[in-house]
């Protein structure tokens, strides 16, 4: 089985590892990298890791089979790759589930999964949101 994730990962933190685990339970794990255009139409800033940083970083994952940079921009940067390598199950946590992604996943006749982001044993639970915020302080 093919199962396919997309993000930003700009700050890898362990909840991003989490999501990876979770998601490679299903099958051989795709994630689909936002390029530094896309994280900064969508995000409004610069990305801290430029993309070959986050491609190089998730990649070595080793939940992970095959991580790229999406070539398209929004938030469905993905379109051209998900048709490409046609996963069986798109995997999303609950902040990046959307009704216009899921629409646009089972239009496809893949199995849409969202995540309820339960951290690995006793971690904290992580978000790059609030690791920006603590950085701020």
């Amino acid at each position: 089985m093919k199962v396919f994730v997309s993000g930003c990962f700009d700050v890898l933190h362990s909840g991003h590892i989490r999501f990876f685990e979770e998601a490679s339970q299903y099958g051989d794990l795709y994630v689909s990298i936002g390029s530094d255009k896309t994280v900064k139409e969508l995000k409004h800033r610069p990305t801290l890791y430029n993309e070959d940083e986050r491609q190089y970083m998730v990649s070595s994952v080793r939940f992970v089979h095959k991580a790229f940079i999406a070539c398209g921009s929004g938030k469905l940067d993905f379109a051209e790759e998900i048709k490409q390598i046609k996963p069986d199950i798109f995997f999303v946590n609950t902040d990046g589930d959307s009704a216009e992604k899921r629409s646009f996943i089972e239009g496809l006749g893949i199995r849409y999964v969202v995540s309820n982001r339960i951290p690995k044993d006793l971690l904290p639970v992580r978000s790059t949101t609030a690791i920006r915020a603590e950085l701020k302080k």
